[in-house]
């Protein structure tokens, strides 16, 4: 008997505990009034602020780097302990870390300051700046910013930059271009992909190539940089060396021209010595000949390769801002909040809450 109480207890308990439906729906029916006006006031706000916002446009340039080349893993060694990278290297394969350096390269301060002084123009615009005054003056806002923010003025002068000791104005472009200019690498393929957003899409298809070009140019100088130390040594031997054969042989011609008629054992030692001067500086200067031919081949043969996947191209259609979703969004929570509105003033919020 005591046991068949204590089920019917918890089958009374349960059923208070449920969710009464039935009265939630006749509590929002009842208030539909509140979804007639709240629902339509947050649809305005979303519509209001979806088409305050600025479009924005992207542009891709896909890349595969050439990972084997014999040479240059000093050269990347010095690079990486110039960005702190240098615990990411490995004696075995340095090249192995070109690729992961790339994104670290592209964020490091060096080069995006060498980015302000691309030229681009927009679209609509056929007037030529650098990147650097397009992104400070010429940057679209919202239209709250104007009522909310600070003025932007357009006669702003421009400041020589020192990468060591940027202005407070200069670090926050180079900030901006941190995060319109992103580079990710595949793990599994090492496939470098170079995005590039912006306001303008002629300007982020501009950039997008230019980054492209400036980081290759980047990883080359690194790459090349030992070898192209040896060439220019080798040929600055190679030029003296030349000199010194030249200047000897006219001695020697000039000598011979002056003697031909001497027979003396004297004049034949001098022009023997004169010879034989000669014959090892034009030695000399034909060895290293050799060596800044070797010197070019081994700055061609440690030049990285890069292949194109795909190109930078002008967007047609903007990446963001997805009005017609903010707009849904909007929507639902006015929705929400005209429900939670609705059983509030009906006392169902603590029975949907499980609370008494």
């Amino acid at each position: 008997m005591e046991g068949n109480k204590e089920i019917k207890e918890t089958v009374k308990n349960k059923g208070e505990e449920a969710i009464d439906f039935v009265a939630i729906g006749k509590a929002l029916s009842k208030n539909w009034m509140l979804y007639a006006i709240i629902v339509p006031i947050f649809t305005i706000i979303g519509i209001i602020y979806a088409k305050g916002l600025v479009n924005i446009y992207e542009s891709q340039v896909m890349l595969a780097p050439e990972l084997n080349s014999g040479g240059g893993g000093g050269s990347l060694s010095s690079l990486a302990s110039r960005f702190g990278l240098g615990g990411r290297a490995t004696n075995k394969d340095a090249d192995a870390i070109v690729p992961d350096l790339y994104p670290d390269l592209i964020n490091s301060v060096d080069f995006k300051t060498k980015l302000f002084d691309v030229k681009v123009h927009r679209k609509n615009n056929q007037m030529e700046m650098t990147y650097y005054d397009y992104l400070l003056k010429y940057q679209k806002t919202p239209w709250w910013t104007h009522i909310f923010g600070k003025q932007r003025t357009d006669t702003i002068k421009t400041e020589p930059v020192n990468p060591f000791m940027l202005t407070k104005k200069q670090t926050n472009i180079a900030e901006v271009i941190n995060k319109n200019v992103v580079c990710d690498v595949d793990d599994k393929t090492s496939v470098i992909t170079i995005t590039v957003t912006d306001q303008d899409p002629l300007i982020a298809a501009c950039m997008a190539d230019s980054v492209k070009a400036r980081l290759q140019k980047f990883i080359t100088d690194y790459r090349t940089a030992k070898a192209r130390r040896d060439l220019s040594y080798n040929q600055k031997l190679y030029n003296e060396a030349k000199r010194k054969y030249i200047a000897v042989r006219e001695q020697y011609i000039a000598y011979s021209d002056a003697n031909q008629d001497i027979i003396l054992e004297s004049v034949r030692s001098k022009l023997e010595d004169l010879e034989n001067d000669m014959q090892l500086k034009y030695n000399t200067y034909t060895a290293l000949e050799q060596g800044v031919e070797q010197a070019q081949a081994k700055v061609q043969e440690v030049t990285p390769a890069f292949t194109t996947l795909q190109s930078a191209t002008v967007p047609v259609d903007k990446k963001a801002p997805q009005r017609s979703k903010i707009i849904i969004a909007f929507i639902f929570v006015g929705l929400i909040i005209s429900t939670i509105v609705s059983l509030f003033k009906e006392n169902q919020i603590k029975p949907l809450l499980g609370m008494k």
